[in-house]
């Protein structure tokens, strides 16, 4: 389905911060389709895509949010969340602004949502993120904060310049996403983490202004067609995708199509953006989902937004040993072998891992990309 755009009207940026994209096409009155992702938005000359960074310039679709960001901190790998991913490990973290979906209740609404390209305060080159993750020590860069498939051309020139200093690149996404530029984008990435928002249509259409199809292609083909590791974060929200039922039949579809071994993590949603009468979601109702998904034997279910440390460590899907214990994103016990398995019955724990434990700790921390 294509939606025609007329456009929004804001400043436009000097025409030498426009970067050119690969993934649209002129229609035969003029209009320019962005063929990104399943929106498919019609455009005319000067206007702007729903994502509102990619917009139609000179017949063609250019990214505005090239080399521009909301700012860089530097994370703890397990915020994305990443658990089997180099744990305990630190991750350059940055996004630019917009997205391509329409989620009333965004948890950063503030970046994802923003129409001012004053959002974008902080500017870098990929050489020069690359080099301040080198600087700083960091295993890998993460494209967060808002979805990065909407800079699809940022992103994976950062990930081809980290890729060629041995640093990682993980795309924290939506999955929202056509299958041509999505075997561009996540090909370039090692890691990734999904947001599977919900698991009906009327969700996806009623609080993202999209659809569950494509999302679930998304998890399939990165499954089954790339080497990248996937973990899922499904937010729990009171009174819309919080029932059994719905989370019964989203943990079966996981298992059958994706495995055992994929890490889900259940995350709290508390009141933001369009939807702040809704209520956070009790402690219980994630307890309860974890438990589903346990008994339909997915292997590493965590929880995130709240504080239950049992919940926050992993475990071995053999014999049920504790491997790596956390304490929000603080490592405590590692108990991993050097080859990533269990130390009592030599199980392998599904993942990308070093040889020792790595400990940077719960904090949060911002830097200047110059230094």
């Amino acid at each position: 389905m294509s939606i025609s755009v007329t456009g929004i009207n804001m400043t436009a940026p000097p025409s030498s911060d426009y970067h050119p994209t690969q993934y649209w096409q002129l229609m035969p009155d003029k209009r320019v389709q962005c063929t990104l992702c399943p929106k498919l938005c019609t455009l005319r000359e000067g206007k702007r895509g729903a994502c509102y960074v990619r917009m139609a310039h000179a017949g063609k679709i250019v990214l505005t949010s090239y080399g521009r960001s909301s700012g860089f901190c530097i994370d703890p790998i397990e915020k994305k969340p990443l658990n089997h991913f180099y744990p305990g490990s630190s991750v350059l973290s940055f996004g630019t602004a917009g997205c391509n979906l329409g989620c009333k209740f965004c948890q950063n609404w503030d970046i994802s949502k923003s129409r001012e390209m004053d959002t974008l305060a902080a500017t870098a080159n990929p050489q020069q993120i690359v080099a301040a993750a080198t600087r700083y020590q960091c295993r890998s860069v993460a494209f967060t904060y808002n979805d990065p498939v909407i800079f699809l051309e940022y992103a994976t020139d950062v990930a081809q310049a980290c890729r060629e200093q041995q640093i990682e690149a993980v795309a924290v996404s939506a999955g929202y996403i056509n299958p041509l530029p999505r075997a561009d984008f996540y090909q370039a990435m090692s890691a990734v983490n999904i947001d599977l928002k919900a698991f009906t249509e009327r969700f996806y259409r009623k609080l993202c202004a999209g659809h569950l199809a494509p999302v679930l292609d998304t998890l399939l083909y990165l499954k089954h067609e790339t080497h990248v590791w996937l973990e899922i974060t499904n937010l729990i929200i009171p009174g819309e995708n919080d029932s059994a039922a719905e989370i019964t039949a989203m943990c079966e579809w996981l298992i059958t199509h994706l495995g055992a071994d994929v890490p889900l993590h259940f995350s709290a949603f508390h009141p933001d953006f369009k939807m702040r009468d809704t209520p956070s979601t009790p402690k219980e109702t994630l307890l309860g989902a974890r438990d589903i998904a346990k008994q339909i034997g997915l292997h590493h279910v965590y929880l995130g937004n709240i504080h239950h440390s049992p919940s926050d460590s992993s475990y071995c899907a053999n014999c049920g040993e504790r491997l790596i214990e956390r304490d929000w994103y603080q490592l405590g016990e590692y108990k991993l072998t050097a080859d990533g398995c269990c130390p009592k019955c030599q199980s392998p724990l599904a993942g990308r891992f070093h040889h020792h434990a790595e400990r940077f700790g719960a904090k949060r921390i911002p830097v200047s990309i110059k230094g």
